[in-house]
């Protein structure tokens, strides 16, 4: 007949069978600072991403005060213009472009709710730029200054042309040629001419892609085809 024994079997663990010794526990020190990256490329990295979301939140602040008229347009427009030129010099690290993917993942990743920044970084202009709210500078001078800024713009259509004859078609060669051309409109006429708004909407194709990223060859004959368009509209506006 079997017996049980008050003597406990070698191999079955006793309610305290396991003490962790002083160096195997896990020590929490409240005050000792979490370090995210392990060296200088991941802090790099972290970096340049808490910058660029800094720059989206501020720039979403800038637009919505420049909509509510609670700042000069000089100071917005020098403000926009810089917090652009940090944002893209940011993307320019392949690294930082890589894991930021794109603005929309970005936003999604954060949670970010920033419409009017959003708009801001596609176009990649100041509002003032886009839409000049003050009367044309060819307005307000003389004859001989006005017909200056007339050739300044004619000079920025015929310059897009012929980067696009000589097959000139990555972002980093038409977008500064746009950008200059809009803003040499708009030193002549407030008025919105016909396929003025084409300019615009290229400015965005171009400025969602990469620096050394060509157009595709139907893209170039639609930004030709438009980029006449818009000529002629401007053309029609000087009477």
């Amino acid at each position: 007949m079997y017996t049980p024994q008050s003597q406990q079997l070698a191999y079955a663990p006793t309610p305290y069978s396991y003490t962790p010794t002083s160096n195997l526990s896990l020590t929490i020190n409240p005050d000792e600072e979490v370090t995210l990256s392990t060296n200088s490329t991941e802090r790099d990295l972290y970096e340049s991403l808490a910058e660029i979301y800094s720059i989206v939140i501020t720039l979403d602040a800038l637009e919505r005060a420049y909509l509510k008229d609670s700042i000069p347009e000089a100071e917005y427009t020098e403000t926009c213009n810089r917090l652009l030129k940090q944002y893209k010099s940011n993307l320019a690290d392949e690294n930082v472009s890589r894991v930021f993917r794109d603005l929309e993942s970005f936003k999604m990743e954060w949670n970010m709710e920033v419409p009017r920044a959003t708009e801001r970084l596609k176009l990649g202009l100041p509002a003032t730029v886009e839409s000049p709210s003050a009367r044309p500078a060819a307005q307000n001078q003389g004859s001989a200054a006005a017909a200056t800024h007339i050739v300044a713009a004619s000079e920025n259509f015929i310059t897009m042309f012929d980067a696009i004859k000589m097959n000139m078609l990555s972002k980093d060669t038409l977008h500064p040629i746009l950008v200059e051309t809009i803003q040499a409109v708009n030193k002549v006429t407030d008025t919105d001419f016909d396929s003025k708004g084409k300019i615009v909407q290229w400015l965005i194709t171009l400025n969602q892609m990469r620096a050394a990223e060509d157009l595709t060859p139907e893209q170039a004959r639609e930004l030709q085809f438009d980029m006449n368009q818009a000529y002629d509209g401007f053309k029609s506006t000087l009477g």
